[in-house]
């Protein structure tokens, strides 16, 4: 039973994804979003610790130490912040445009899909800022997500998810250009 729930759960955030990749210009991003879900690595470890109201990765982490899982995951999809981190180098690579859209993509439908009833505009900004901005990638990527989840919070979702204005944000924190 968990096997199916945990796939209807993928299913419907891979969904999400990829209607918010549509509004940004990136609907090949969206469709192939998290496919490394349905993997043997992720999808065994994830139906384990599956729980339905958050990531399975913070359940295996909590058993093993650490989630295989998560492991596989952050390597194999550009979208994460983790991926873009080498700890040999002294300075992190700016991320991409679109791997960025799709990163802030899945964050606010991970956050739709795990929070249901309790979503709100301001809550990925607050999730972010309490875990997500730890990672240490560039630290304008970090920037970039953090303002548009501000403007999310301001204005709403109709007003971030399009390309021009995620465009002109990218440009202007990551880019420097005003």
């Amino acid at each position: 039973m968990k096997l199916f729930k945990h796939i209807a759960l993928v299913c419907r955030h891979k969904n999400l994804v990829f209607l918010y990749s549509l509004k940004c210009g990136i609907g090949h991003l969206g469709f192939l979003h998290d496919l490394s879900k349905f993997s043997p690595t992720e999808l065994f470890e994830s139906v384990k610790y599956y729980q339905g109201d958050h990531s399975p990765i913070v359940a295996a982490r909590r058993d093993k130490g650490y989630s295989a899982a998560w492991l596989h995951h952050k390597g194999r999809n550009k979208h994460h912040l983790e991926y873009w981190v080498d700890e040999d180098c002294e300075v992190q690579p700016i991320i991409p445009f679109k791997y960025l859209c799709e990163c802030i993509c899945d964050k606010i439908s991970a956050t739709k899909i795990y929070r249901g009833k309790e979503y709100h505009d301001g809550l990925p900004l607050a999730l972010f800022r309490k875990w997500g901005n730890t990672v240490p990638c560039n630290p304008v990527c970090n920037a970039f997500i953090d303002a548009v989840f501000v403007d999310l919070e301001k204005y709403g979702l109709k007003y971030i998810l399009n390309k021009k204005y995620l465009k002109a944000q990218y440009d202007k924190i990551c880019l420097g250009k005003e």
